[in-house]
């Protein structure tokens, strides 16, 4: 009978585990390998150089910098972004006037597509014919009309708001869905000792929703670190690679100079580096619950 129980157990997991072989572990052997070749990927011959594309990344300024900047806007989107998600979850958690049609509301920006939200954004921040500089002007702030998208100290900054304007929504909605299971009778409990509703969001709401603000961390730093459509259509990395990212160096690599080893080695990189993170948030995150 242990025997079935443990064959049965391995025939509910087969599923998944045959599914992350094929669509995660076998493409992640097959592009390490394509990693060490010298390859255009098109001609057939490929030419091994071992580690050589791995070493090159090393001294790659322009991969660095895309770097700094996934890390700026995952830091932004970290801070700003999940702290708007767990206020708007708070107040729509509690009993106020047309809550579930807020709810909608902050979830639309999430269905939007990233190209369209993108190229509306992009003519908002336009330099010339942009709302924002049009609105700007007409309250009498000359000062700071400037061209948001071709200035390099605005740029980034310009791309991390539109981003985490895009993304608050899913961190919303995770937040809800956790306040919602922590039980009334804490509050109420609370509301009779005479705790106000900031004592009662320190100490009830913030320790019960701790480890959902894990995973909503660990999701936003992967989604945060692979983010490149939006960017693609606001500002295709530039001005002078000041917004490009990881994916878009991959990008660059493979199709702007036919490095397909190249790019393989960045995008092995790039995943060592995600994994790292969020073994290391999730570790630092235990550490700090217990």
């Amino acid at each position: 009978m242990k025997a079935k129980d443990i064959l049965e157990n391995y025939a509910f997991v087969l599923p998944a585990v045959t599914i992350f072989t094929i669509f995660y572990l076998v493409p992640f052997v097959w592009v390490f390998h394509l990693g060490l070749f010298d390859w255009d990927g098109i001609l057939p011959t490929k030419v091994f150089i071992g580690f050589d594309n791995f070493k090159e990344i090393l001294a790659d300024k322009i991969w660095w910098q895309s770097m700094r900047n996934a890390g700026f806007i995952t830091l932004i989107a970290l801070t700003f972004q999940n702290a708007l998600a767990l206020i708007l979850a708070w107040a729509c958690d509690r009993q106020i006037r047309m809550r579930n049609f807020y709810k909608v509301v902050f979830f639309i920006p999430v269905v939007l597509s990233e190209v369209v939200v993108g190229l509306v954004w992009q003519w908002i921040l336009d330099g010339n014919y942009g709302l924002l500089n049009h609105w700007l002007n007409n309250i009498g702030l000359h000062s700071l009309v400037r061209n948001w998208l071709s200035e390099p100290r605005t740029a980034l900054n310009a791309v991390a708001i539109v981003h985490c304007w895009k993304g608050f929504g899913w961190g919303f909605l995770i937040f809800l869905a956790g306040l919602q299971t922590i039980p009334r009778e804490l509050y109420e409990a609370a509301r009779v000792d005479g705790a106000n509703s900031w004592q009662s969001f320190r100490k009830i709401t913030l320790p019960m929703i701790a480890p959902v603000a894990v995973l909503v961390a660990i999701l936003t730093v992967l989604g945060t670190m692979q983010a490149f459509v939006l960017i693609i259509a606001m500002t295709d990395g530039g001005p002078a690679y000041h917004t490009t990212v990881p994916v878009l160096r991959i990008l660059a690599s493979m199709r702007g100079s036919s490095r397909f080893g190249y790019a393989c080695a960045q995008g092995i990189s790039f995943g060592v580096i995600l994994m790292v993170i969020s073994f290391v948030q999730y570790r630092f995150s235990k550490a700090r619950q217990n």
